[in-house]
């Protein structure tokens, strides 16, 4: 039959994942207590680690009629991810939308964002940020959006 063929991909080198720095494998069971967050949301926080700086995950909770302030996080990316009630999310350069259970919005770092429940029940989902999140990449900016 007909000589053998190469494949031009079988000559690209596998990455090393040996000398990647990679978190050791873990198991935390409990997240810590939910507690009330400025921007106008409780937050639990399921995973936040110094020493997992890749991601960091959260739930959220937004009651009806409540509407986080305008923030923005510098050097961030941020993911919701709806897992129920409806709500209406505003990010900078965009039109405001209603969202619900299933919804992903992703926020490029350093848009401004604000997200509110307009549904009966409260208005959950996960903020997973990429690098994790750190308290001084967060930035209020309600009075700037505001006029």
């Amino acid at each position: 039959m007909g000589s053998q063929r190469g494949f031009p991909h079988a000559k690209l080198r596998r990455p090393s994942f040996e000398s990647a720095a990679m978190p050791a494998a873990r198991i935390h069971p409990q997240p810590p207590e939910e507690y009330w967050f400025v921007e106008g949301c409780h937050i639990l926080e399921w995973h936040n680690r110094v020493d997992d700086p890749a991601l960091s995950v959260a739930r959220a909770r937004v009651a009806p009629g409540q509407t986080t302030r305008w923030h923005r996080l510098q050097g961030t990316t941020e993911r919701y991810l709806i897992l129920s009630g409806r709500g209406r999310v505003e990010v900078e350069g965009l039109a405001a939308a209603e969202i619900g259970a299933g919804a992903v919005v992703v926020i490029p770092p350093g848009c401004a964002q604000r997200i509110a429940c307009v549904g009966v029940e409260e208005l959950v989902f996960l903020a997973m940020c990429t690098p994790r999140f750190e308290a001084q990449a967060y930035q209020d900016v309600e009075d700037a959006m505001a006029g």
